[in-house]
């Protein structure tokens, strides 16, 4: 990922917004099988603007294995939007099982020469040489999620603000703090993979909102966004916390085992935040009864929109509702706080 100082330095479009037993089935996702809402994809039906029939456009896509709820709401929300288009074919290719897999598969799409490509990496700093492959050869890139580090690896870079995430999990918890009158907290923090930019910068942000009012992490541990590590790392950080005021757990696919682990544990002097916005967790905040109490939001719809915006880049269009004549550069979500009182506004969003 860009880091997030340069992503402010750019002029860049911001779209406002994304109990558990001990015996819970850990292997499995939230969503993966659920198929996209109404809401989270746009249709093309809609009168006017850019939804009007255009040049054909070959959009290829590539996104890692659905072994995740997030990664699965993004291939999901991709088809189903590429398919409320007449004028749009969708060619999926599989992204195998780590960045040289998966380049050697885009390979192959990019001698099928689509009008545009979708992809969310493996891992973007891997993947940028064939952004800048794909540019050369005249085929836009979208890129989606996990970002390239070259601005000239991407027609277009979209993504959730995960700086942003880490500002409105803090944020949250500082005024429920003041709210509570506690003055000096002991925090934990469940990060997701730790070698992507994306949880670096999701943590940064956490951690410089934190200081800014005084506060910091007590303790923190990295999982790898899946529900079996979110148990591990949480019954780790539980263990070495005998008191805990706030936990923020970065995703909430993972969060599934967190929970799990705090409910081993029997503890519930605390309350926890998420991240992403995964419609179980926006249940679960919505009956209030766990120590969850809020999301932040990094929504998968960011895929609908990477593939509208990817028509209109191979049609030569620009946005209905902008005075210029061509998709911007870069798109970053804005992160919002999902608690029991908006929770019903938010999920039909959830994935």
């Amino acid at each position: 990922m860009t880091q997030h100082s340069r992503d402010m330095s750019r002029r860049r479009l911001l779209f406002g917004g994304a109990a558990v037993g001990a015996g819970v089935l850990l292997a499995g996702c939230t969503s993966n099988e659920s198929q996209p809402t109404e809401a989270q994809t746009k249709a093309a039906g809609a009168p006017g603007g850019n939804s009007e029939p255009g040049k054909r456009v070959v959009i290829g896509f590539s996104a890692p294995a659905a072994d995740h709820g997030w990664i699965a709401a993004i291939t999901n929300n991709a088809k189903a939007q590429a398919g409320t288009y007449s004028d749009v074919e969708f060619k999926s290719v599989e992204a195998g099982a780590d960045a040289a897999a998966q380049r050697a598969a885009l390979s192959t799409l990019i001698s099928q020469k689509p009008d545009v490509i979708v992809l969310l990496p493996h891992d973007g700093k891997e993947l940028n040489a064939f952004g800048l492959e794909a540019m050369k050869a005249g085929v836009p890139v979208v890129n989606l999620d996990r970002a390239f580090p070259d601005a000239r690896a991407y027609r277009l870079q979209i993504k959730g603000d995960n700086y942003g995430m880490g500002v409105a999990a803090a944020t949250y918890m500082i005024e429920q703090f003041k709210a509570k009158g506690v003055s000096n907290p002991v925090i934990g923090e469940i990060a997701g993979m730790d070698e992507l930019e994306l949880t670096q910068e999701r943590s940064k942000g956490f951690a410089d909102t934190l200081t800014a009012s005084g506060f910091k992490v007590a303790n923190r541990r990295a999982a790898r966004f899946t529900a079996d590590s979110g148990q591990q790392e949480a019954a780790q950080l539980l263990q070495a916390l005998p008191k805990i005021d706030a936990l923020w757990n970065h995703d909430d696919d993972q969060g599934i085992g967190v929970l799990a682990a705090v409910n081993q544990s029997g503890r519930k002097e605390f309350f926890m935040v998420g991240g992403a916005g995964s419609k179980k967790a926006m249940e679960d905040i919505q009956a209030d009864n766990t120590v969850l109490k809020a999301t932040v939001t990094y929504s998968p719809s960011m895929a609908s929109s990477a593939v509208s915006l990817a028509r209109l880049i191979g049609q030569g269009r620009g946005m209905s509702d902008l005075v210029e004549l061509q998709v911007p550069k870069e798109i970053i979500l804005a992160s919002e706080t999902i608690t029991k009182e908006n929770a019903g506004d938010y999920l039909k969003l959830g994935f």
